[in-house]
């Protein structure tokens, strides 16, 4: 059975979806071998981005349709809005979300409107991929994961695959997508591998995954926290306590029915996610089962997520700062309460 990381799973999809069709093009910094760097053996591919997803894309396309930019974000993510427009489908990187300010603009104010402002007479088939993600010791100005900031703006579908063949037929969609994507990749998830289809086949929107069928609780699962969830449920599983975790993959389109159906058959919902605590995934989260699926709760929606604070440099303050999976078993024994009472209710 052919396995793939993440990393490269999501670089099968690139080269799929460019041999596929010739207007898919490449921008970003450092995607290839740095602007220019052709006056030596291996420059041209030296790089790949700072996770080196895109290598090879370079030499196999050609610098026409992966093209390394200039160290500013405003001007190139402003060029891919206009390629788009015109009919390309750029697939434009942000080396890192923490960088989201210096090209916010273009992307709240132009790529998310332009269809909207024209009567839907006009396309913006842009796919932003950027990599979010605490936990590789990088500081608080390359950890942060920003996903409130994009998911909160309407003509913006917002994506956030946990696994390698959910990265590739994610990608694929938000590839294909005439609106534009915003595709998050946690640098902690780029080498956990699993079977990947040779096959290009790409995964619909709106359509959660339910990891790990259970009967006592639902955990919602932002991205990483489904590594961390699978390994609190295995934990939890010998105590007796049988979770669901669902993984909503999308986020703006939210598959709200598959968060609904799983609440009103376990009542009890836990909500991990590693971004920050207010207006984050979570709480959007929350609000929505407390709108809509309050008569099916036995107990009151309850959320782990990182503090509100930036993401410590030092590696014990890190892993204190991420809802790992001890702290996911915490929170679930003390939603539940006591195994006997788990037994009684079960009964």
């Amino acid at each position: 059975m052919r396995e793939l990381t993440v990393k490269d799973a999501i670089n099968e999809a690139l080269v799929q979806a460019m041999e596929a069709d010739p207007d898919v093009i490449l921008m970003g910094e450092d995607i290839a071998g740095g602007a220019g760097r052709d006056d030596h053996p291996g420059a041209l591919d030296a790089w790949g981005g700072p996770f080196g997803v895109t290598k090879g894309l370079a030499t196999r396309f050609g610098r026409e349709r992966v093209m390394d930019t200039t160290i500013a974000e405003a001007g190139f993510f402003g060029a891919a809005v206009g390629a788009a427009m015109t009919g390309l489908r750029p697939v434009v990187e942000l080396m890192y979300v923490d960088f989201a300010g210096v090209a916010y603009d273009q992307m709240l104010n132009q790529a998310a409107k332009v269809r909207y402002m024209f009567g839907g007479k006009q396309k913006v088939p842009m796919v932003m991929r950027t990599v979010v993600g605490a936990g590789f010791r990088a500081g608080a100005e390359h950890s942060q994961t920003l996903y409130s900031l994009f998911t909160h703006v309407p003509g913006l579908k917002t994506v956030a695959p946990s696994s390698a063949a959910d990265a590739k037929g994610l990608l694929l969609t938000a590839i294909q997508d005439d609106d534009p994507v915003v595709f998050f990749e946690h640098k902690r998830l780029y080498m956990e591998k699993e079977h990947v289809d040779e096959a290009p086949v790409p995964i619909p929107f709106g359509v959660a995954k339910v990891v790990r069928e259970g009967r006592d609780l639902t955990i919602i699962a932002v991205q990483r926290a489904v590594q961390f969830s699978l390994a609190a449920a295995h934990t939890l599983a010998e105590e007796g306590i049988d979770v669901e975790i669902i993984d909503p993959r999308t986020y703006s389109p939210l598959d709200e029915r598959a968060i609904l159906t799983s609440v009103a058959k376990t009542g009890h919902v836990l909500i991990v996610d590693e971004s920050y605590p207010r207006c984050s995934l979570a709480t959007d989260i929350a609000a929505l089962i407390a709108d809509e699926g309050f008569d099916s709760l036995k107990a009151p929606v309850k959320r782990l997520t990182a503090p509100h604070t930036p993401v410590p440099f030092s590696p014990p303050l890190e892993d204190a700062y991420l809802p790992l999976a001890p702290k996911i078993v915490a929170a679930v024994r003390a939603q539940l309460g006591a195994g006997a009472a788990i037994g009684t209710r079960r009964g």
